[in-house]
């Protein structure tokens, strides 16, 4: 008499069942240390696109616009409009052209008619990155770095 022998084994259940729980739970710690990074990342990114807004409102209008940064605060965003706050964790000081490293207080990027700007740094850190954002004095480009 011969024994039909379909289907899996208890035992090759629980290797299976072992294996996927191990692979989700790499799977998970490596996205997890992946989710700060990209908090970071767009925070730069909000960061420029507020001074590319900025700029590209003051040549439309024909009138300045300024971007305001409030490293007290902690805080960024149009002279006029609700600013954004920064996620916790990040900082960001300013290099500022004449006046050198500034920690403290409120520092006003103004984007002139013509595009151009006074230039400066803003310099965006966590404990794990750094990021600088330039600003051209000149063309007023708005540069991640």
């Amino acid at each position: 008499m011969k024994l039909d022998r379909t289907g899996f084994t208890l035992l090759e259940l629980i290797i299976v069942l072992f294996l996927i729980t191990l692979m989700l739970g790499l799977s998970s710690v490596f996205f997890a240390n992946t989710l700060p990074t990209g908090r970071f990342n767009a925070t730069a990114r909000e960061i420029a696109a507020t001074m590319r807004q900025a700029k590209h409102l003051a040549q439309r209008n024909g009138e300045k616009q300024i971007v305001i940064i409030n490293m007290d605060a902690k805080s960024y965003g149009m002279e006029g409009q609700t600013g954004k706050t920064l996620p916790s964790g990040i900082f960001f000081k300013i290099i500022d052209p004449l006046a050198g490293e500034l920690t403290r207080g409120s520092y006003p990027i103004a984007f002139q008619a013509t595009g151009s700007t006074e230039g400066g740094t803003v310099i965006l850190w966590n404990n794990a990155r750094v990021a600088r954002i330039d600003i051209d004095p000149v063309a007023g480009a708005v540069i991640i770095r």
